[in-house]
């Protein structure tokens, strides 16, 4: 996962995951496996909480822990730069009414808030690491929800902005551009705000928009309070008599629990726990939907999925095609479930509840130095400037490893650090989804690397669209090795599993996720009231339809129809898609790369130094790959099959 805000000029964009706190960018309730980025790609829905763990004695070498002096010597210096910082915003709105004046007052603008959101930027970095190492410390978190407020307030102090570089007019802007050499590294900014004219509003509705953002996020924000701290979890006692806490991170632990009454009971028990409270959950959902409708209604877009896709200037057809790609290829996530009853021995019907067990178990381990190694080894095809990057990244101390008492569970990159380097939280256990997460971890590191390193600070940040594609090729080279290098069939089929799962979990189910966001917007659009009932109705269709209800492949229960509440997804505004464009993407590129295509990875490394400056639809096609076209979509389900093949012919031996 990578953390990382977007900044635009024509008006301050800061991610959904960033100011709700979601580190690990949402949360699919999904996969038990490192690739399916459900638990990295969008955090667990428990990640927002200490990780459950006692406290260890051992002490742990410095270098497996992350130098914060590098972003600030102390607490306190920190805040007094967070204060200097206050300073300077406060100040901004005093450039308003200069920017007509001369190409040398318009660049002076732009750099000034450039540099300021810069430093605001840096504090938050500080203050999400610190924050995270131990979310049992108090002042560490306030420390955090000081720097988030602080960027909102950046962004109602530059509300001004877009509305007067309108004003100015498209020839003016374009003659200042042209005389004035420094007005380069704002020049993708500025053609942006003139490209989203139609959507901009005066400067005193932009000004009041900008503060309506504390209350648009408020859905989010009690969503998280209530699943993650307020629900009264249930306890259920296993076959083995022990008993466990369904709070998420019990439900995510029992899910895949190798006894299938007991997967049985963790289901019925835990969704029924969330049944209950549906009424309350829809209408806070509502309510979001209803705030994305009026942002669609003020702005003059059409449709709310339309003004989500336009800040990356990305096209409605990619949306489309992949929805449309993913139910022409449900045969094939169903023949995976037909193997997986197979593997399982299960000998009546496939339930919603077998899906997460291992098909194969694996008694490895993989310490730290494993996963670097490995991770090393299977990047190789990528070239030298790749490894060196990489190289820099894991012998510095860029990194928090182990789980700890009180630290945030899940993994995830912030590389917004801009004149320092990226930070990377793992909770490293030593097992084959540590070493994964790792490569899909450094693989959003490198690519920090790469785009600040070719890319100033204006155009260095990227769109989750390329972030994705960047960590799941890490991911994937990485499970080609293993493959090869396995020692056993069982191995083998151990790491095609994993292979399996990741396609399923951020492939199809996230595009169900994206479906389901799409046609409750739909919905609201058309008039109708989204009740925790209504949402229900509209989950289960998609989750039958998904998985073969009414084929016979999989008997999806009504009890998980209330499954959506469980998503934070739903909250990040067309967000969650891009996950599984991403890996589409990063299917196609990780087989040409690792045949050793040296233009096909040219193209990718050049598309990892473009960062930002350029919109990430037009950048991903440049690297050879039309998102918007069936290919890449098919190219997946292509490689999803040839690992099917793989496993039965060994299954059949």
């Amino acid at each position: 996962m990578t953390f990382k805000p977007t900044f635009k000029l024509s008006y301050l964009i800061i991610t959904a995951a960033l100011l709700s706190g979601c580190g690990d960018e949402a949360n699919t309730a999904d996969s038990n496996t490192s690739q399916a980025h459900p638990e990295k790609a969008i955090v667990d829905a428990s990640a927002t909480a200490a990780a459950e763990l006692k406290p260890d004695n051992k002490i742990i070498d410095e270098k497996y822990i992350w130098d914060l002096t590098e972003l600030y010597s102390s607490p306190a210096d920190w805040e007094q730069s967070r204060q200097e910082t206050i300073e300077r915003i406060n100040a901004l709105p005093s450039l308003k009414g200069s920017l007509a004046s001369s190409a040398s007052a318009l660049l002076s603008a732009s750099n000034t808030i450039s540099d300021v959101y810069k430093a605001a930027v840096r504090l938050l970095v500080y203050a999400t690491l610190k924050a995270d190492e131990n979310l049992k410390i108090a002042e560490n978190e306030e420390r955090r929800q000081l720097a988030k407020a602080m960027l909102s307030d950046l962004s109602a102090a530059i509300s001004w902005y877009s509305p007067e570089v309108l004003a100015i007019g498209e020839a003016k802007v374009m003659s200042f551009i042209k005389s004035e050499k420094g007005l380069a590294v704002h020049q993708h900014a500025l053609e942006d705000i003139l490209r989203q004219a139609p959507h901009t509003l005066s400067q005193e509705v932009e000004a009041v928009i900008a503060k309506t953002g504390k209350l648009t996020s408020a859905p989010n924000s009690i969503y998280s309070v209530l699943a993650n701290a307020n629900l009264p979890w249930p306890e259920i006692t296993l076959s083995t008599g022990e008993v466990i806490t369904l709070s998420q991170a019990g439900y995510s632990k029992t899910r895949q629990a190798p006894n299938r009454e007991d997967r049985a009971a963790v289901f019925n028990t835990f969704w029924g726990k969330w049944k209950e409270y549906e009424a309350t959950l829809g209408s806070i959902l509502n309510t979001h939907v209803q705030g994305l409708m009026f942002s669609t209604e003020v702005r003059k877009y059409d449709t709310s999925v339309g003004r989500a896709l336009a800040g990356d200037n990305m096209p409605e057809a990619v949306y489309q095609t992949l929805v449309k790609e993913v139910n022409t290829a449900l045969p094939t996530l169903h023949r995976y479930f037909t193997l997986r009853k197979q593997m399982l021995g299960i000998k009546d019907d496939l339930r919603y509840y077998d899906i997460y067990p291992p098909l194969v178990e694996l008694n490895k381990t993989f310490t730290l130095d494993d996963s670097i190694k490995l991770t090393r080894e299977a990047l190789a095809p990528l070239g030298n400037e790749y490894i060196a990057a990489y190289d820099k990244g894991v012998e510095g101390r860029w990194m928090h490893v182990y789980p700890q008492e009180g630290k945030r569970s899940g993994a995830y990159m912030f590389g917004s650090a801009y004149d320092v380097h990226p930070y990377v939280l793992l909770n490293h256990n030593d097992d084959y989804d540590s070493a994964s997460t790792f490569a899909h971890e450094y693989g959003h590191a490198v690519h920090s690397v790469l785009s600040n390193a070719n890319q100033p600070w204006e155009t260095a940040d990227y769109a989750t669209f390329i972030a994705e594609t960047a960590s799941i090729m890490n991911e994937m080279l990485l499970q080609d090795l293993v493959v090869k290098q396995a020692t056993s069939d069982a191995e083998k089929l151990y790491y095609l599993g994993i292979g399996l799962e990741a396609l399923r979990g951020t492939f199809f189910r996230q595009t169900m996720f994206a479906e389901f966001e799409l046609k409750i917007n739909e919905a609201a659009e058309g008039g109708e009231i989204l009740t925790g009932a209504k949402l229900s109705e509209m989950y289960l269709e998609l989750l039958r339809r998904y998985h073969g209800h009414d084929q016979g492949i999989m008997t999806i229960d009504d009890t998980f129809a209330i499954e959506w509440a469980y998503i934070p997804h739903f909250y990040y505004d067309f967000y969650v898609f891009q996950y599984a464009t991403s890996i589409a993407a990063a299917a196609g590129l990780a087989e040409q790369i690792g045949q050793g295509d040296e233009v096909a990875r040219d193209n990718f490394i050049n598309m990892l130094k473009a960062g930002g400056s350029h919109y990430p639809y037009q950048l991903m096609k440049q690297a050879g790959v039309d998102m918007a076209s069936p290919e890449p979509y098919r190219a997946l389900v292509k490689r999803m099959n040839s690992i099917m093949d793989e496993m039965e012919s060994i299954l059949a031996k």
